[in-house]
């Protein structure tokens, strides 16, 4: 199992104008999916592409994005390559960016090159790219992912004809379609879209093939979707919470999250505590759904530090420990003699939620009770976040086989993190718990993560 695998936005627009502006724009607002790499491409009697390694305020130069003209073009952020990636075929010239992770890439990559496809570094945009090129035309090569790439992808093809957007038939991956002054456009998150004023019209649905051109959105091809399998950790933390996936508002989901936690509070007896607080930034729709159901008033422990990134998605685990110690910094006057209820999103190595603790208790804070929105990460991602070993997942610390299946071992669990990470309390929403804030049936959502069910498995 890979450390790390790719987590990232992508962004298309077809205007009436030159585009490479608000293709900037869209890619900064996708920014929290990635912050490694970013990239643009537009068409322009050709495909015109630049890449940087970096954020994309910090790389992109007014002078990149007059080296981009038309009025058409794909961007994407990422955590671990560089994309879109611009090919020379008997289709045309293309570019091609996308959101996920192929799980049979390398089972696909030694059946190419036995039959003399040559490969850069392997990274899964070349395979989903190799396949789409291999076909006569380009909505027979994405129709061809369906039967070929087992994993996940929201994916846009570049060209000639305009841009080309899909999403494979479980739809783990979110892929969205606005509309604004006769300009189109795509992106993997709403928030892009509200924040450049475009009228959100609907999500891409699994297996769709949509051309994207002068005439609006055109659905070229649906292909049939065994099942839903909407990524449910996207409304707990990788999505912005003013964003709106799959028609659940990730604020609403994160809300419901935290009351959840709160619910089961009240029901194991309450808790005596002074305040609810979260751990910035994507703890904060979940304290606040604590803090309205338990009636607790919410206070900030934390100052963040808004020219950090996400710890989460940095490369490496060093750079996630480092980026953690610069983004937080303990509000005294709020923690001193406090009991405090800590909201967090998740717990996956539990070394950040350990120095918060230590951080708040060496303060002067009088009880820190941990509580967490996701329910223990049992088993690595293969379908597009930060993938882990199972060695780095705390629960397995404590759990090395099988699942929780009772509350009982849930307690037990909970009992061995609080002491691992000095809380004095910790405790999880369970995995009904957390389906059932989500509002969506269990059978549309993947929980892999969870449950160690691969929803193409089932």
């Amino acid at each position: 199992m890979k450390d790390i695998q790719d987590n990232c936005g992508i962004f298309g627009l077809f205007a009436n104008g030159p585009c490479s502006f608000e293709i900037y724009q869209g890619i900064d607002l996708l920014q929290h999916r990635g912050q490694e790499y970013c990239g643009i491409a537009t068409f322009d009697c050709g495909v015109h592409q630049i890449t940087h390694h970096g954020k994309v305020l910090n790389r992109f130069t007014d002078q990149d994005l007059v080296k981009l003209p038309g009025n058409w073009g794909i961007g994407h952020v990422s955590l671990k390559e560089r994309q879109p990636v611009k090919w020379l075929s008997l289709l045309g010239e293309i570019a091609v960016a996308f959101s996920g992770n192929v799980i049979n890439a390398d089972e696909l990559i030694h059946e190419m090159m036995e039959r003399g496809t040559p490969f850069w570094r392997g990274y899964n945009v070349e395979v989903l790219s190799k396949i789409i090129l291999e076909k006569n035309d380009i909505l027979a090569g994405l129709a061809a992912l369906a039967d070929t790439i087992k994993g996940a992808y929201a994916l846009l093809v570049l060209s000639r004809e305009g841009i080309y957007a899909t999403r494979d038939v479980y739809g783990f991956r979110p892929l969205i379609l606005g509309q604004a002054r006769g300009t189109y456009a795509v992106s993997s998150e709403s928030r892009a879209l509200q924040n450049l004023d475009f009228e959100v019209l609907r999500d891409v649905r699994p297996g769709e093939i949509i051309l994207i051109n002068e005439h609006g959105f055109n659905t070229l091809k649906q292909l049939p979707s065994p099942r839903l399998a909407h990524c449910a950790f996207e409304w707990a933390y990788t999505a912005s919470i003013d964003s709106c996936l799959d028609g659940l508002s990730v604020q609403e989901a994160r809300n419901n999250l935290g009351a959840q936690l709160a619910q089961r509070d009240e029901a194991e007896g309450g808790l005596a505590a002074d305040l609810v607080a979260p751990v910035p930034m994507s703890g904060m729709g979940h304290a606040i759904g604590y803090h309205r159901r338990s009636g607790l008033n919410y206070q900030e422990v934390f100052h963040y530090n808004r020219y950090a990134d996400r710890s989460y998605t940095q490369a490496t685990q060093v750079a996630r420990e480092q980026m953690a110690k610069r983004k937080l910094s303990v509000l005294h006057h709020a923690v001193k003699g406090r009991r405090i209820v800590l909201i967090d999103d998740s717990i996956v190595r539990g070394t950040q939620i350990l120095h918060k603790v230590h951080d708040l208790k060496k303060a002067g804070a009088r009880e820190v009770h941990v509580r967490v929105a996701c329910p223990p990460l049992m088993y690595p991602c293969d379908f597009g976040i930060s993938t882990r070993t199972y060695d780095e997942l705390l629960a397995r610390q404590f759990l090395h086989q099988g699942d929780i299946t009772s509350l009982d071992q849930l307690q037990d669990l909970e009992a061995w993190v609080a002491r691992r990470i000095g809380a004095d309390s910790v405790k999880y929403n369970s995995l009904d718990a957390f389906v059932q804030a989500l509002h969506l049936p269990r059978c549309d959502l993947c929980l892999k993560c969870w449950d160690g069910a691969r929803p193409m498995e089932k």
